[in-house]
């Protein structure tokens, strides 16, 4: 949460925004498994990240694309908003933005924040309630759009 006094001395507990990415690229999703210092350290998830104070989401997505992955991206589109209060492992009632990113080049390495990344094909993803967080819940979401394109953004 993020506490903040507003100009009239009332006080409130904001949610942080947070951006992921679903990368495809042949068949296979780029995932990341989360160092084990952060919160669900050790569970495979979805490239994503805090946006930063002064950048958009599409900048905060392909920024935390290149550190996590070392990949670079294009946005193609908004996928979700996730505004549920109640989201599993979350101490910070996160508002995710989803964007589907088209992988463009290897450029990097990833940085401290992942332990492994890998292009995992989708007949053989983890167990989607093994994923960090709900971005099991989230992949799911987007095999089912594959299948049955509607238009987007989802608003959960």
């Amino acid at each position: 949460m993020i506490n903040c006094t507003f100009e009239n001395g009332n006080k409130a507990s904001l949610r942080h925004v947070v951006v992921h990415a679903i990368v495809e690229m042949d068949g296979k999703l780029l995932l990341i498994k989360r160092s084990n210092e952060l919160l669900e350290g050790g569970k495979w998830s979805l490239p994503s990240g805090f946006l930063d104070r002064d950048e958009t989401a599409q900048e905060g997505i392909l920024r935390e694309l290149k550190e996590e992955t070392g990949w670079e991206g294009e946005v193609m589109t908004l996928f979700m908003i996730n505004t549920n209060p109640d989201r599993p492992h979350e101490d910070r009632q996160n508002v995710p933005l989803t964007f589907i990113v088209k992988p463009i080049r290897k450029v990097g390495v990833p940085d401290h924040e992942s332990t492994a990344i890998d292009w995992i094909a989708i007949e053989k993803l983890p167990p989607f309630d093994e994923l960090a967080f709900d971005h099991g819940e989230t992949i799911k979401l987007y095999l089912d759009y594959k299948n049955n394109p509607h238009p987007l953004p989802l608003l959960v």
